[in-house]
């Protein structure tokens, strides 16, 4: 507690310390001069896209030896067993680009006007409402305690760190929920795969620039509807906004990338990876690993997740039968 806060909580008010802002937050009102975060937000996909699309096809062309252990089918593989063109492929995907930035703009808001001030007030508020929960939890004596050791620096940490890993969390968990439902439903619907979700299974054998080739109304349903519903119900901020997206579509090209490396970030994070996915697209595990495109969890409770042990162990059991 600094001189000007003797104390926390000051009747039914808190006084904290000036702000310390975390390296990740900038004060400017937008990242880039003359750019509003807005627009960031709507390119930062679509870049992110190309480019990891991009590298992976350079890794495709390479013919580098050493990655052929990392690789989940043989090259040729694409070539023999996709149904669609990488032409068709490539103009379903500029279309979906196309309508979700359109969707954007219309969807996304101005951001509030970014200042220390603002940061401060939030602060206060959140602090303000710390001292209810706590002393509720607690009882008066006991929290009063923890408030006067802890206080600012509770609030601290919640507003700068707790409190938007949070949001991001939920909203990745909701997009979770919201593509396995669809997606479980357009394969158990036969209408909706066969005049739909067929479009995608086009790609037996999955590669990153095919990530998002679908029949335009799944490209609008699934993925731009799902990402504004999850958006919207995490309150995110447009900077938060401007992660998801990008870790969104960077995770999608990453599951459709067709290798499995060790050391690859999206695939160490999560089981939900590039080798999950594609029993996803081989005709064994068509109606199993639904989830996408985070975590696996709805596929563990309710029985739809198949990993490469159990194909193993149902190809034993139709050799011994």
């Amino acid at each position: 507690m600094n001189s000007s806060c003797p104390t926390f909580v000051i009747g039914k008010n808190v006084c904290l310390p000036l702000i310390r802002i975390p390296f990740y937050f900038s004060l400017r009102q937008s990242i880039f001069d003359d750019i509003p975060d807005t627009y960031v937000a709507l390119a930062a996909p679509v870049l992110t896209f190309w480019l990891m699309s991009l590298m992976f096809h350079c890794l495709d062309i390479s013919n580098w030896q050493w990655l052929n252990k990392y690789r989940i089918h043989e090259s040729e593989e694409v070539k023999s067993k996709n149904l669609a063109t990488p032409w068709e492929v490539a103009r379903a995907v500029i279309f979906q680009n196309v309508s979700q930035t359109v969707v954007g703009l219309v969807w996304l808001t101005k951001s509030p006007e970014i200042s220390a001030a603002r940061c401060q007030s939030e602060m206060e508020a959140l602090g303000r409402t710390m001292v209810l929960v706590v002393r509720c939890l607690f009882g008066e004596e006991i929290g009063m305690k923890i408030l006067e050791l802890w206080g600012p620096e509770m609030t601290h940490w919640l507003y700068w760190w707790g409190i938007p890993a949070a949001q991001i969390l939920f909203a990745l968990f909701i997009l979770d929920t919201w593509q396995y439902f669809l997606h479980r439903l357009m394969h158990t619907n036969q209408y909706l795969y066969q005049k739909i979700h067929s479009v995608h299974h086009e790609l037996c054998v999955p590669y990153a620039f095919g990530a998002f080739y679908n029949h335009p109304f799944e490209g609008f349903l699934l993925d731009t509807l799902g990402i504004a519903i999850a958006e919207r119900v995490a309150c995110l901020s447009i900077r938060q906004v401007i992660f998801f997206f990008m870790y969104s579509t960077g995770k999608g090209v990453d599951d459709h990338c067709g290798y499995s490396f060790p050391f690859d970030p999206f695939q160490i994070i999560s089981g939900n990876n590039s080798d999950y996915h594609d029993i996803h697209h081989q005709a064994i595990g068509i109606k199993s690993n639904f989830s996408q495109p985070f975590f696996v969890h709805w596929d563990v409770l309710l029985g739809t997740r198949m990993t490469r042990k159990d194909i193993q162990e149902r190809r034993e059991k139709v050799k011994t039968t």
